[in-house]
């Protein structure tokens, strides 16, 4: 069924109603990779609510808006991959706090019957008590089966482009094969992260991780290496996914710093993959 390109553009949600726990903020720091090391202390204030004051990752905003990429838009939802990611976080994220979230398709892209369609998400997440906003997102989705619908054929955006010169630093983080279960009770409940035998259909060896864990564990690699795990000082997040991970990867981040901006991409060390490109990430000034 071909898609209904004006439906869908007109497809916005306002003041939808979201609430996360001080416990779903220490899952998404667990399903990153935090606290691997439990004795490590700048990890253990993101996954243990004893301390002074829960932490919570800047990149948690990215699993806080509600049915992000829903599986009825008219879409073959098994062949959907998450290319993109975008994060503008206006203060930092409450260890638990009631939103209301307003979201809605702001374009999509027909790149051709053989290429799929290009949907560009965007959100924004407030306080539902006193409607303080916290973070906007945007995200890029593919959908390999679905071009050739009609739609418009717009260029898409240039990324952000890391420098040429060599990586000022870097950082090592592994990932466990069992990564993709724990990351999909954030939200995303994706079959293509969990079953082998719909993961083979779509044309991959095994599950993969989502895009949204290997941008998270990016985040805890920026927080680990530059910022002596400071989460209040990334105020942008932005990376494009440009290939798989599979969990029990080893995932490699290389980080570039000029001024308050931090460029950096993601490469699997086991096969030489870059699985993260044009990273972008802005500190507080």
């Amino acid at each position: 069924m071909a898609l209904n390109y004006e439906a869908l553009l007109g497809n916005e949600q306002v003041d939808v109603p979201f609430r996360y726990t001080e416990e779903q903020t220490m899952l998404y720091a667990l399903s990153v990779g935090m606290s691997r090391d439990s004795l490590n202390p700048g990890e253990l204030n993101y996954t243990y609510e004893g301390n002074a004051w829960l932490k919570s990752l800047p990149t948690q905003a990215s699993v806080l808006v509600p049915n992000a990429f829903p599986a009825d838009l008219g879409w073959d939802f098994k062949h959907v991959l998450h290319c993109e990611q975008r994060l503008s976080i206006f203060r930092p994220l409450p260890p638990a706090a009631h939103l209301k979230v307003n979201k809605r398709i702001a374009a999509i892209h027909d790149l051709g019957k053989d290429k799929g369609a290009m949907f560009y998400f965007e959100a924004e997440g407030r306080l539902a008590s006193d409607d303080t906003a916290l973070f906007a997102s945007g995200s890029t989705v593919l959908a390999r089966a679905d071009g050739g619908f009609g739609g418009m054929r717009g260029e898409l955006p240039q990324p952000h482009r890391v420098p040429a010169r060599e990586p000022d630093m870097a950082c090592q983080l592994p990932t466990d094969a069992h990564q993709a279960l724990l990351f999909r009770l954030n939200g995303d409940m994706n079959p293509l992260h969990a079953d082998p035998a719909l993961a083979s259909a779509a044309g991959f060896q095994r599950p993969i991780l989502h895009g949204l864990c290997t941008y998270g564990v990016a985040c805890h690699a920026i927080l680990k290496t530059v910022l002596d795990y400071d989460h209040t000082l990334i105020v942008e997040f932005d990376a494009r996914f440009s290939s798989p991970v599979l969990p029990g990867d080893t995932i490699a981040t290389d980080i570039w710093q000029d001024g308050n901006v931090l460029s950096f991409q993601c490469r699997v060390v086991e096969r030489n993959v870059t699985v993260l490109r044009h990273g972008r990430c802005l500190l507080r000034n």
